[in-house]
Parts: C-alpha cells; structure tokens; sequence
C-alpha cells in the first residue's frame, strides 16, 4: 500500500469518527427549541449507503474521471481541507452548533468569519469532503452516487434549518440571507 492511500484511508477513518464524535458530543438540550424534522437521520440514512455504494461501484466498475493519478491527489487534498474546515467551523460556533436543528434561548446568528460569505459553511465543507472523496474513488459513477444524494440531504436540511431561522429571528435572518450565499461563495 502506498502513502497515499494510506492517507485516504486515515482521512476516511478520522472523518467518520468526527461525525460520530459530533453526533454524540453536540446534540441539542433539553431547553433547546427542536426543529431538526429528523432531517438529522435523513443525513445518516443517506450517507451511509451513499459511501458504500460509491466504493463497492468504484470496485465493480470502471468509469474513470481521469487516467491520471493527480485525480487521487486532488480528491484527497478536498478530503483533508472539508474535514479541517469543518471542524474549524464546528469550533467557532461554539454552543450553538448542533447536530439536530435547534435554536437555543440565547442563540445569536453568527455573521463572520466564513459567514460573511455562505449561511451554512460547515455544510460547504461537508459537502466537499464527500466531493473529494468521490474523485479519489476516480469512478464517474462512484462520484455521482457519493456526492448527489448527499447534496440533495443537505438541501432539504438547510430548508428546515431555514425556516427554523426565520422564525426565530424575523427579519433579520431574511436579511444576512440577501446578502450571503447558500453554500458557494458568490455562486450559491
């Protein structure tokens, strides 16, 4: 085995225990306002199957991004940057982040930093991980089903989260909204 698949699977085995360390670690309080709409499990429900499928794809078949090995490099270097940034992100949120969808008595929404430009940045990076991991599988197919149905979870949860936001806080989020992106700076 090569470094940098060793790499790869040191990267894959400290992003999923992150997540499980984030799952039980962040989980809103009693006190807390819930409104995940289970759009917490929904995540877990797509991930899982979504990375099996794309490795066992990515064995099965042979559809390749590129027959060029700076794809794995490219694909592992999105891997370590969305874990790192994530975990950045999780730690400047500080008491407000959680895991399920919840808003806290004294929860203030967080304009700086990389929320100057996205509204949901830990998902950005999230999201890029998985992309990332898609590429270093170096299988058209395996990047679809890594990357799409993910996207698609954590669209319906940014809807919830949302919604959960304007109620809480009226006008003000409608605003941070206009002049911020969803996901991609300047893009989306």
């Amino acid at each position: 085995m090569n470094a940098l698949y060793l790499l790869f699977y040191v990267s894959i085995a400290v992003w999923f225990l992150s997540e499980i360390y984030y799952k039980q670690k962040f989980k809103s309080e009693k006190k807390d306002q819930k409104k995940d709409q289970s759009t917490l499990n929904i995540l877990w429900v797509v991930i899982l199957p979504s990375v099996f499928l794309a490795v066992t794809i990515s064995k099965l078949t042979t559809f390749p991004i590129r027959n060029q090995y700076w794809i794995l490099y490219l694909g592992e270097i999105l891997m370590v940057t969305g874990i790192f940034f994530r975990w950045m992100i999780i730690r400047s949120l500080g008491k407000f982040f959680t895991v399920d969808v919840s808003i806290k008595d004294d929860h203030q929404i967080k304009k700086e930093g990389f929320y100057r430009w996205v509204r949901h940045p830990s998902y950005s990076f999230a999201l890029l991980t998985f992309f990332g991991f898609g590429l270093f599988l170096n299988n058209w197919f395996s990047l679809f089903i890594a990357f799409v149905p993910t996207l698609l979870a954590f669209l319906y949860r940014i809807k919830v989260e949302e919604q959960a936001l304007i109620e809480q806080f009226g006008t003000e989020y409608s605003e941070y909204k206009k002049k911020t992106k969803k996901l991609i700076p300047f893009i989306f």
